[in-house]
């Protein structure tokens, strides 16, 4: 499955499958804000990546809520992971938090020169983010900044399957 709008000289494409294990410059990471690697996601980029990437995520050692930071990605297939730390469950101010993750996120891998990166659908799993409404903030958030001032060429939301993906259709349709 494959759905793209082009924005200005860039691309916001929807993919399907496993982010760690995507052939991108840079993919999202929703971190914690004490940067450690722990289960799901978290435990695949320890695993697959090696030490590098906890070492250098030590050296670093904390971001806030809205924060992100970009680190090497190991023995993956990425260059760069850039690590996001958003909002949680049920937070005040979900919306404009995530908003701000988002953006943080993309200016962060501009900083770095990445021309490609991928996002997960972000918060929507354990932090219990609405699907719709997650959709309707990333797109919204990514398009936004295209339209500016950029040098990235192509931003990948990769999707679990399609109950993840039918959101971000639906909503890619619309812009």
């Amino acid at each position: 499955m494959l759905d793209s709008k082009k924005i200005n000289n860039s691309i916001i494409r929807l993919e399907m499958g496993d982010i760690t294990d995507k052939e991108v410059e840079a993919f999202v990471f929703y971190a914690q804000s004490d940067l450690k690697l722990g289960s799901g996601f978290g435990n695949a980029i320890a695993m697959r990546g090696g030490l590098s990437i906890s070492k250098e995520l030590e050296q670093i050692g904390s971001i806030k809520v809205g924060e992100a930071v970009v680190t090497v990605a190991g023995k993956l297939k990425a260059q760069y992971i850039v690590h996001a730390n958003g909002p949680k469950f049920q937070e005040n101010d979900t919306e404009s938090k995530l908003k701000e993750t988002i953006l943080n996120s993309l200016k962060a891998a501009e900083e770095k020169g990445i021309k490609q990166m991928a996002f997960p659908a972000m918060g929507a799993g354990f932090y219990g983010i609405p699907l719709p409404v997650c959709a309707d903030i990333m797109i919204d958030t990514i398009k936004g900044y295209l339209e500016g001032k950029t040098n990235l060429n192509e931003v990948i939301i990769c999707l679990l399957d399609n109950r993840e993906y039918e959101p971000f259709k639906a909503k890619l349709e619309t812009i």
